[in-house]
């Protein structure tokens, strides 16, 4: 049965394609098995100098973070040998070819692990576990952070594609910077190694997945439109490939999977492409969110420079913006008093800037002249306020509470009954005055033993004492 003539013309139009790209990038391609194997060595993670190379790169991007030294950090970047793997992978996507996948996945599955527990390692035996600028500024990517990701993982395969010609060699150090494939993972196992923030581990490693989906997706584009599933490439590696696969290091695992016919077929284009659009929609969501926050601040921050100018405020001392999902709030430290209207106008045009509800805080601290002011009055004695002045009521409740009692106890009432007494003031002094009742009036020595009994107990020294004597009436037999 003939195929119909569409399905004729789709090889042609796809080496018409091929020879396009090749023309314009100035790739030789004859260099296709070359570079194709190039990829597949590249892939290769259980060797010495790999291994060393990214425990060198993970210690030194490690102490980079922590030290909030940008330099060291690139030097780190430009050791790393994550790169392979990740364009390894997709190569492996756009060639079909499987083994070459599983060798890649599980490569970079392995070199992430160790370079984590590596750098979880540096950073728990620190003494200090402070977050760095270096390390907070890979703790929130956004679709910034992806496009970044894409035209480093474009540059990267084309440079790879040219074989260090035309410019390539040259452009291999800014690859290497611009990827950043080792900082955002140490910065994981920075969280890991102080004690777990979940905050840190979290944003860096979408990071670094943002970065590997990147790469391997824009890798999978430059293979495919170069033509690495061409027949004449997967013809001139196909028997190393199936050496490898049957004798190498993952030949127990394919064997087990029973996977060994498919060696060389991952499957459909559109499989593939599938696979590659679903994850990028599943990272574009919180990416989106990271940058609607981003904005977010980027606008508040502006606006709450003007609003600070609209309070007019001469001396202002310190300023802080805090932006929230239901709204921001603006602190503001003067050392003069600000109107509350300007408070009420820098308000409404955050309000109106932000579109969403915003708060602005003045508080005013105390200049040199009051401060001065307040120490004076700290450096002066504390006075007492003098005491409030007893009413009647009062000093009649403590006359009562007081006499009466000293009275009772030293009247003598065998001789004489007691009737009644009277405390007073007069021009000269206190006077007590008693009225009692007997057959006879008190003498001297008695009305004297009575005074100074008195004047012991209530403390009156300077009083006068009157004794008023009435009769006491004859009792009847």
């Amino acid at each position: 049965m003939e195929a119909p003539a569409s399905m004729r013309e789709m090889p042609a139009v796809k080496g018409a394609i091929h020879s396009y790209f090749h023309r314009m990038l100035e790739i030789d391609p004859g260099s296709k098995p070359d570079v194709y194997q190039q990829l597949v060595r590249s892939a290769r993670v259980l060797n010495a100098n790999y291994v060393l190379e990214l425990l060198l790169s993970a210690g030194i991007a490690t102490f980079g973070l922590v030290l909030n030294s940008p330099a060291v950090v690139i030097g780190a970047m430009l050791i790393s040998p994550l790169m392979g793997p990740i364009l390894a992978a997709g190569l492996a996507f756009a060639a079909s070819d499987l083994y070459l996948g599983l060798k890649s996945f599980l490569g970079i599955i392995a070199s992430v692990i160790t370079a984590v527990l590596f750098a979880a390692l540096l950073v728990w035996m620190l003494p200090f576990q402070s977050p760095t600028t270096e390390i907070l500024a890979r703790t929130k990517p956004n679709l910034l952070d992806l496009g970044v990701a894409l035209f480093s993982g474009l540059a990267g395969s084309l440079v790879v594609c040219r074989g260090g010609g035309g410019g390539g060699v040259t452009a291999l150090p800014g690859v290497a910077i611009a990827v950043a494939l080792m900082p955002p993972l140490c910065t994981v196992g920075f969280g890991i190694g102080s004690g777990w923030n979940w905050p840190i581990i979290s944003g860096a490693m979408l990071l670094f997945v943002t970065n590997l989906v990147a790469i391997g997706a824009s890798a999978f584009l430059v293979f495919y439109l170069e033509g690495m599933d061409e027949r004449e490439v997967r013809e001139a590696i196909a028997p190393s490939t199936l050496d490898e696969a049957r004798h190498g290091p993952f030949a127990s695992l394919i064997a087990k999977i029973h996977m060994q016919s498919a060696i060389g077929d991952i499957g459909k284009l559109r499989w593939r492409v599938l696979m590659l659009v679903i994850t990028f929609v599943l990272l574009f969501i919180p990416l989106r969110n990271s940058l609607n926050q981003l904005t977010a601040e980027t606008v508040s921050r502006a606006a709450a420079r003007e609003a600070v100018r609209l309070l007019g405020a001469a001396n202002i001392l310190t300023q802080r913006l805090d932006v929230y999902r239901d709204g921001v709030i603006l602190n503001v430290v003067v050392a003069e008093p600000v109107p509350p209207e300007r408070i009420r106008e820098a308000e409404r045009f955050l309000v109106m800037r932000t579109r969403r509800p915003a708060t602005v805080s003045v508080r005013k601290v105390a200049g040199e002249e009051e401060l001065a002011a307040l120490r004076e009055r700290l450096r002066q004695p504390m006075v007492p306020p003098p005491p409030a002045e007893p009413s009647l009521a009062e000093f009649q409740k403590v006359v009562v509470e007081k006499v009466g009692p000293a009275v009772a106890e030293v009247w003598p009432s065998s001789s004489a009954g007691l009737e009644s007494y009277e405390f007073g003031y007069n021009a000269k002094g206190p006077v007590l005055r008693l009225v009692y009742q007997a057959p006879k009036p008190l003498d001297d020595a008695s009305r004297e033993v009575i005074e100074r009994a008195l004047r012991s107990r209530l403390s009156l020294d300077g009083a006068a004492f009157v004794f008023e004597w009435k009769r006491a009436a004859r009792r009847r037999r």
